[in-house]
């Protein structure tokens, strides 16, 4: 058993806090606190000294100042196994300090509020609280640190353990105290430089990037089984994510799962109509919008019934009974959703494996920096949260487009948005026909979209992701019928292929925004 005689407990969050308390009393724990603490442990009737009393300091600038004291940090550091320590906490008649409980001002809330203003912010940066945490892990061999409620069990468990392997539990609460402490200090030094840098375009960049993001869950494998990964929480606004959705039911995720569930999910939220997205391999096989979720399913599902076996699905409005039963008879990963009915939850939970995920009402798309890794370095963007109006649009032809034809072509580009580059997408007013993908020349994606067109193409709408360089692929846009075109335009032979739709009466405008997704 692990002796403990004295505990420093000063906590933001209460949560758990009477009930371990009570424990520690129960053992012989003498409890010093402060602050709030001190007062909730109180008003609970468990015994605690005030710090201030112990110290004889009373808490100084507002309370900026409590804990900050020889007899504090002097009682938690000491070597119980140096006599000349041991012998300095007696000549001055400081007790050692064996638990310490902290939990940190809520700086990373407090910055994910809007409008919340720099010296609000300020005010809720923590200085003895990760002086504490750090001590605490510093001098672990003898000092168990709790840096949040979700330690407590593990303490109060430990005590009754042999030293070994006590020994071994502080050693990792002091390294999660650690990893705490740098993730606050990151969040602290991204946030006052980009803060300090505001009227700097590369304000969202800072000169070192600091990067502590705790982990959502470790996966079975990566990409490929023989591949380690892990899941991170990066979301500290809690936007509407998968990071942030709840899994209802079925296997654990794996990496790809995540990747095109993210697909899904920013494809779904970028069409105000009943929505449902198809994605396999990262790239949608199907779109479509409809007056309910179970005609959106099966217009998007017959863009490409092939690829959409063992697919990655989303939708943005509440998955029902008859989109449940729509769905039944096609072999699906996951599905994401706003929320799904118990109807809906009791014909899809029959498929054992099936993950289904609900994220909840959406959330507004906000600004956020992407991270992506290479060999020996990271790339850091913007979200690309780019999206044309009707207003912007340029009609560059002698042809001219109905309102229907500007409605289906801003579709039809919103979809593009979405496609790996170079990305040729054909659509209906309110469906995807055929989608060409990732290839490295544009004319093959204008091809590949053709050949995978499951519905007839004359008549439909043509979004590029990016300008044509040559007038080859409204060419082919016109030999299997296409109605208009979309695209950024930009190029130096814009006057060629404007040209071109004029000899073939195309419809084609310009949107000045190009949409590369590598």
């Amino acid at each position: 058993m692990t002796m403990a005689k004295t505990a420093l407990i000063s906590v933001y969050r209460k949560d758990g806090l009477v009930d371990f308390a009570k424990k520690l009393v129960e053992r012989g724990v003498k409890i010093l606190s402060t602050g709030g603490t001190l007062r909730a442990l109180q008003e609970n009737s468990i015994p605690a000294m005030s710090i201030a009393d112990y110290t004889g300091q009373a808490e100084i600038l507002g309370g900026r100042v409590k804990t900050l004291h020889p007899k504090i940090f002097g009682g938690i550091l000491a070597r119980r196994n140096v006599s000349e320590d041991m012998a300095t906490l007696s000549e001055h008649g400081i007790e050692p300090i064996d638990i310490v409980v902290v939990s940190l001002y809520p700086f990373e809330e407090t910055i994910a509020k809007p409008d919340v203003s720099l010296a609000e912010a300020i005010e809720q940066i923590d200085i003895g609280g990760v002086a504490l945490l750090r001590a605490a892990a510093k001098n672990h061999e003898f000092v168990f640190v709790a840096s949040g409620d979700d330690d407590y069990a593990t303490i109060l468990a430990s005590l009754d353990q042999d030293e070994k392997e006590s020994l071994r539990v502080r050693r990792q609460l002091a390294a999660k105290a650690l990893r705490r402490t740098a993730s606050y200090d990151a969040a602290i030094a991204n946030y006052l430089g980009a803060a300090g840098r505001a009227e700097d375009v590369n304000s969202l960049f800072p000169d070192v990037l600091t990067l502590a993001v705790p982990k959502i869950q470790d996966l079975r494998y990566g990409e490929n089984p023989h591949q380690k990964a892990a899941f991170y929480f990066n979301n500290p606004q809690r936007e509407t994510s998968v990071a942030s959705a709840r899994q209802l039911h079925g296997k654990e995720l794996s990496y790809n799962n995540i990747i095109d569930l993210d697909s899904a999910l920013e494809i779904v939220r970028a069409i105000e109509e009943p929505c449902c997205a198809i994605i396999k391999h990262n790239n949608p096989c199907g779109v479509a919008r409809a007056e309910t979720l179970a005609k959106a399913f099966t217009a998007a599902r017959a863009c490409d019934p092939v690829s959409a076996f063992g697919s990655v699905i989303g939708f943005n409005r509440p998955v029902d009974k008859a989109t449940a039963e729509a769905m039944s008879n096609l072999f699906v990963e996951a599905v994401i959703a706003p929320s799904f009915t118990p109807e809906a939850l009791a014909i899809l939970q029959k498929k054992k494996n099936i993950r289904l995920l609900e994220t909840g009402p959406f959330t507004p798309v906000q600004e956020q920096v992407l991270l992506r890794s290479v060999i020996g370095g990271i790339l850091a963007q913007t979200r690309d949260t780019g999206m044309v109006t009707r207003d912007q649009l340029r009609v560059v032809t002698k042809a001219q487009p109905t309102e229907e034809d500007i409605d289906a072509l801003l579709f039809a580009w919103k979809i593009a948005k979405f496609v790996k580059s170079n990305a040729i997408v054909y659509t209906s007013r309110d469906a995807t026909i055929g989608i060409g993908a990732g290839q490295m020349s544009r004319i093959d994606s204008t091809n590949i979209a053709a050949v995978k067109a499951q519905s007839p193409v004359r008549g439909a709408y043509m979004a590029s992701d990016a300008f044509f360089p040559f007038r080859d692929n409204v060419d082919r846009a016109a030999s299997i019928g296409i109605r208009a075109i979309i695209q950024p335009g930009g190029s130096v032979r814009d006057d060629e292929v404007i040209a071109a739709a004029d000899e073939h009466g195309l419809i084609m405008v310009f949107t000045g925004m190009r949409h590369f997704r590598h």
